[in-house]
């Protein structure tokens, strides 16, 4: 792949890790949206946002080890708990253009609420773009892709506003 298929695949995730790159960007706008008030650094949000991320993967590695296991009748060796790492990596990876704005913020490179709304933009362009890779996957008229992206978007601008009202 070239580096610029590299850097589309890292910012906007791979057709088969389409499920961690949402899981990913939903779980990165939610901490940000929980986060992004109260006086909280885009240091400290981008190290929050990182470490939730990458908590996440680990507990996602470790479920879908188990399971895979579960599933062959027996423990997983190296090559193949790797295997499981390198799938889910999609979440951790979702996380990399949103935390790279933060930490552009924390350096002074951007405001703090430009930072801050930049990387809920990069959510907000992933989950929509997911939704367009779906409605060319379906083969939908426009008026369905329009409904397909709007719905991706929406619906994780619903959790992200459910996460920041608990909060």
């Amino acid at each position: 792949m070239s580096s610029l298929g590299t850097f589309w695949g890292i910012l906007l995730g791979r057709r088969r890790s389409i499920g961690g790159t949402v899981y990913g960007t939903i779980v990165v706008m939610a901490t940000i949206a929980a986060g992004a008030h109260g006086g909280t650094s885009a240091w400290e949000l981008a190290t929050v946002v990182g470490v939730s991320v990458i908590v996440l993967w680990i507990a996602h590695v470790y479920a879908n080890g188990l399971a895979e296991s579960l599933q062959r009748g027996r423990r997983l060796d190296v090559a193949e708990t790797l295997e499981v790492a390198r799938h889910e990596l999609a979440m951790p990876l979702a996380a990399v253009a949103p935390v790279t704005s933060l930490v552009l913020a924390a350096l002074g490179v951007l405001g703090e609420v430009t930072g801050a709304r930049l990387a809920l933009a990069f959510g907000v362009v992933t989950l929509g773009f997911q939704g367009a890779r779906y409605a060319a996957l379906e083969e939908l008229r426009p008026l369905g892709a329009v409904f397909s992206v709007a719905l991706n978007v929406l619906l994780g601008l619903t959790i992200v506003v459910l996460e920041a009202a608990i909060h």
